[in-house]
């Protein structure tokens, strides 16, 4: 099993990861501050901590999903998290190439754009409905399969895919499809 590491963090992901960080963390202290304690009204003292957890839930549920890096074997491919493994798959894998412009004006339909990384379920006129699991967007490298994309950002793309050549020769490495 080969693994690769995730591309470094770009000054725009660090800016957002702390600036979101801090808010949700300020957030949390003046909701806790905020807290009714000690009234006869029902359920609030119970109701406002169930509140000042949200920020925090957020958090910790960006943390999980943050992408540590890649493994690549001819059995499969997965991206690392913090706690397990996704799994990706080589089934059906047609070509992959490097596109430090893949998620230009690209539309979020489900994820999340910048909390620790960019991951989740993207679209745009180029690669059309994708799945992303990105630290560095300028490091991108499109996994187009026959029924799907999926676009990651490994620290050294010409790495990943010299590595993707050797496993699975069918798959057309390095130019997209349609390039001369």
């Amino acid at each position: 099993m080969q693994r690769f590491a995730a591309a470094a963090w770009p000054v725009s992901l660090r800016v957002v990861s702390t600036v979101a960080t801090l808010a949700l963390v300020g957030v949390t202290f003046v909701l806790d501050r905020a807290v009714p304690r000690g009234t006869r009204v029902p359920f609030a003292e119970t109701f406002g901590t169930l509140v000042v957890f949200v920020p925090l839930a957020i958090l910790l549920g960006a943390l999980l999903f943050l992408v540590k890096g890649y493994e690549l074997d001819t059995t499969g491919f997965w991206v690392e998290r913090l706690l397990w493994r996704t799994p990706i798959g080589l089934g059906g894998l047609t070509a992959a190439w490097h596109d430090p412009v893949a998620m230009k004006r690209s539309l979020r339909l489900f994820g999340n754009g910048g909390l620790y990384a960019v991951t989740g379920l993207f679209q745009n006129a180029a690669l059309g409905r994708y799945r992303a699991f990105v630290t560095d967007p300028k490091k991108a490298v499109v996994l187009r399969y026959e029924s799907r994309v999926v676009v990651v950002s490994p620290a050294n793309p010409d790495a990943l895919l010299a590595h993707l050549k050797l496993i699975s020769p069918a798959t057309m490495v390095g130019t997209p499809p349609g390039a001369a």
